[in-house]
Order: C-alpha cells, then sequence, then structure tokens
C-alpha cells in the first residue's frame, strides 16, 4: 500500500532547494555585477588619473626642471696688505658686520712714514739739481756768446796781421828791385826784411788764435747741446728727473694709506686670522669679507635637465635655513665652463677602458633678488631647492650649447 501521505513532503523539500539554488545564483550575479562595477570604476579612476598626470606633466610639469643639488655662494673678498709690517690694531671679529670703507686692520705706519719723509727730501734735491740744469743752460749760453765775441776780435786781428804782412812783403819786394840798382842802402833793405818776418809771425800767432777761439767756441757749443739735451721739450717742474721723484714721494703715500687697511664691500667678516703684533707680509691672507647682500645660488642640474634652460628664466627658490615659508625669486644668470667632475681636483679619467658612463651635472648660476636677501639673509653654502620655469618670457637667452 503506497502511502501518499509522504509525497507532499518531498515536493516542498524539492521546492525548497530549487528557491534556495535560485536565490545562491541571483546573489552571485548580482555580487559579479557589483564587481565588474567597481573594477569599471576603479578602471575608469586609473584612466582619470593617467589622463591627469598626462595632462598636468604636458601643461605644468614639463615646463619645469628642479634640483636641489644647489648651494649659495658668493664672490667673497679675501682682505691681504699692499704693504709688509707689525699688526698695531685689529678693530673687527668674525661675524661683524662692516661697511665699505670701515677700518679693519692698521697695520704700524713708522717705516711708512719715514719713507715718504726720505722721498719727499729726494723729491725736493731732485728739483733743486733741475733747476741747477736750467742755470747751467743760461751760463754756457754766455759762454757761447763770448767765445763768438772772442772769435769775430781774433778773426779781425787775423784779417789785420794779413794786411800787415801782405804790406811787409810788398815793401820787402820793392827795395830787393830798388837795391839791385843802388838805389837804397843794405841797411834799408835789411830793415824791409825784419818787417815783413814780424809781419809774418804776427800773421802766424793771429792764425793760431783764431783757431783757439774756433776750438773754444766748438767746445762750449758741444757743452750747451749736451746740456740741452737734459732739459730739452720740458720745465722743471715736469722734468723726467722730477717726475721719477714725484712718482716716488706718491708711492710712500701710498704706502703709507696703505697701512690702514678698510672693507673693500658691504658684508660679514669671517675667517679672521690676523692677530695683534704679528708681522705680515704683503700677500698675507688677514681675513674674509662676505658681501652676503650678492649672494647667488650654484644649481647643479643634470646634463639631461638642460635642454630647455635659457640665460634670463625665472627661478623660485626655497631655502633649508627658513624652509618653504620663505620663497626667493631668481633669474638664471648663466652656465659653468663645465661640469663638476671636468673641474675636480682628480679629473674622471674615461679613456681606461674600465669606463661606465654617470650622468654629469653642470652648474647653473642663479642670481638673487637683493631685497630678498636683506629681509631674508643667507650665508654661504647653504642647501637651496631650486626650480626653473623653462616657459618663462624672460627666457631669451642664451642656452648651455652657446652660454658665454
Amino acid at each position: 500500500m503506497t502511502d501518499h501521505s509522504q509525497q507532499p513532503a518531498a515536493e516542498t523539500n524539492s521546492t525548497a532547494s530549487n528557491n534556495s539554488y535560485s536565490s545562491h545564483n541571483s546573489n552571485s550575479a548580482n555580487n559579479k555585477a557589483r564587481r565588474n562595477k567597481l573594477l569599471l570604476g576603479l578602471g575608469g579612476l586609473v584612466l582619470i588619473a593617467a589622463i591627469g598626470s598626462f595632462s598636468y606633466y604636458e601643461l605644468v610639469a614639463s615646463h619645469y626642471v628642479e634640483t636641489d643639488n644647489a648651494y649659495t655662494d658668493v664672490e667673497i673678498a679675501q682682505i691681504t696688505p699692499a704693504v709688509s709690517g707689525n699688526i698695531a690694531d685689529v678693530l673687527v671679529h668674525d661675524t661683524d658686520k662692516v661697511q665699505k670703507g670701515d677700518l679693519l686692520v692698521v697695520i704700524d705706519p713708522a717705516d711708512a712714514k719715514l719713507a715718504l719723509a726720505q722721498a719727499s727730501a729726494n723729491l725736493d734735491q731732485t728739483l733743486r739739481r733741475v733747476k741747477g740744469y736750467y742755470a747751467q743752460d743760461r751760463a754756457l749760453q754766455a759762454q757761447v756768446d763770448a767765445q763768438t765775441a772772442s772769435q769775430e776780435a781774433v778773426n779781425a786781428q787775423l784779417e789785420a796781421a794779413k794786411a800787415d804782412f801782405d804790406r811787409a812783403q810788398i815793401d820787402l819786394e820793392r827795395r830787393k828791385a830798388l837795391q839791385k840798382s843802388g838805389s837804397i842802402s843794405g841797411d834799408e833793405l835789411t830793415r824791409a826784411q825784419n818787417a815783413w818776418s814780424s809781419a809774418q809771425a804776427a800773421l802766424t800767432a793771429a792764425k793760431a788764435s783764431a783757431a783757439q777761439a774756433h776750438a773754444m767756441l766748438i767746445a762750449a757749443e758741444q757743452q750747451l747741446d749736451a746740456n740741452k739735451v737734459l732739459t730739452a721739450g720740458t720745465d722743471a717742474e715736469h722734468h723726467p728727473e722730477v717726475l721719477a721723484a714725484l712718482a716716488r714721494k706718491q708711492q710712500a703715500e701710498l704706502d703709507l694709506s696703505r697701512t690702514e687697511i678698510r672693507a673693500p664691500v658691504d658684508g660679514v667678516v669671517a675667517k679672521r686670522s690676523v692677530q695683534l703684533g704679528q708681522r705680515v707680509n704683503a700677500g698675507t691672507p688677514l681675513l674674509s669679507v662676505v658681501p652676503v647682500a650678492n649672494m647667488y645660488v650654484d644649481a647643479n642640474f643634470k646634463e639631461g635637465q638642460l635642454e630647455q634652460v635659457r640665460v634670463g628664466q625665472k627661478v623660485e627658490l626655497t631655502s633649508d635655513l627658513y624652509g618653504s615659508s620663505v620663497t626667493y625669486q631668481g633669474v638664471v644668470e648663466g652656465f659653468s665652463g663645465g661640469t663638476g667632475s671636468a673641474f675636480a681636483a682628480i679629473p674622471a679619467q674615461n679613456a681606461t677602458g674600465n669606463w661606465i658612463k654617470v650622468v654629469q651635472r653642470l652648474p647653473v648660476r642663479i642670481r638673487l633678488d637683493n631685497s630678498e636677501l636683506e629681509q631674508h639673509p643667507l650665508r654661504v653654502g647653504l642647501s637651496m631647492q631650486v626650480t626653473i620655469n623653462t616657459d618663462s618670457t624672460s627666457g631669451n637667452g642664451q642656452r648651455v650649447a652657446f652660454a658665454d
């Protein structure tokens, strides 16, 4: 006999099982759809982020290059004496602020004062000696004039002696002719001969006197010419010997002024090594003055970053000293003539064979705004964060490949 009472229960269990299976399939489908939506949304976000990143790089980031390998620097004024001597006073210490022209160090001026006194005396002596040259010129000119007059007188005497000799010779010849005819006596002929001999001797003496006078005149003229070489083309005040003595005096005055060593620029005293009483020679380093108002930055960019960098482009900088709260505005001023490794104490030898390519860095000089430096002073060697805007309109200068 069949138990029909169990059939409804079996049907109920089968229906419940089918319902449970349908519910599970529905939940799986829902979860899969939800997962697909999440994956699709995540992919969309990734795509949007990629598009945003690409757009940001193309529109913004690609126009900037930056580095933190940058340090402040300045043209430090090294203070060295131009004269030797003992240090009489030192008026500054490290970290002191000084203005251009402030007295820093005093060298004992005693030796310089003595040298100046000697140079002054030498100048006065030289001026007197040179004035003597001009007085000698006048004296020698007077001698020449006197010798000229003397020669003229001697020449006149010579002409008279010639005339006397000619007359005596004519008289002698006439009397010789008359003596043959017996018109004159032998005594008269003898007197004529004696007169001729006297006239001849006088003529010879006159010629000797004329030659001597001429020689003395030539000697006087030569002395005058020799002395004029010392005075020609100038006066006593501008004579070369006077100017040389004046230059020695001016050098002594300059050496005396250099015993007071003053600051060449505004800045801060650093590296003081001089001490009171120390003997120093010319060129000995005493201290340094750091012109902090003229600070600049050397930014060491990788060579691959410099393709779009030009002189004159705008730069933003921050210092580790002040943090990101203080921003400096700068300008690209120039590029170094070589990489840091090229100017190293031991340059790289890339031709040895064991060569590995290393990205090189080229120093780029950044000029800072003086007004910003006054508000937030920097010191040499501080670390800086540098960002160059390669799209700035002021960047119309030369690029690194053609920079001076």
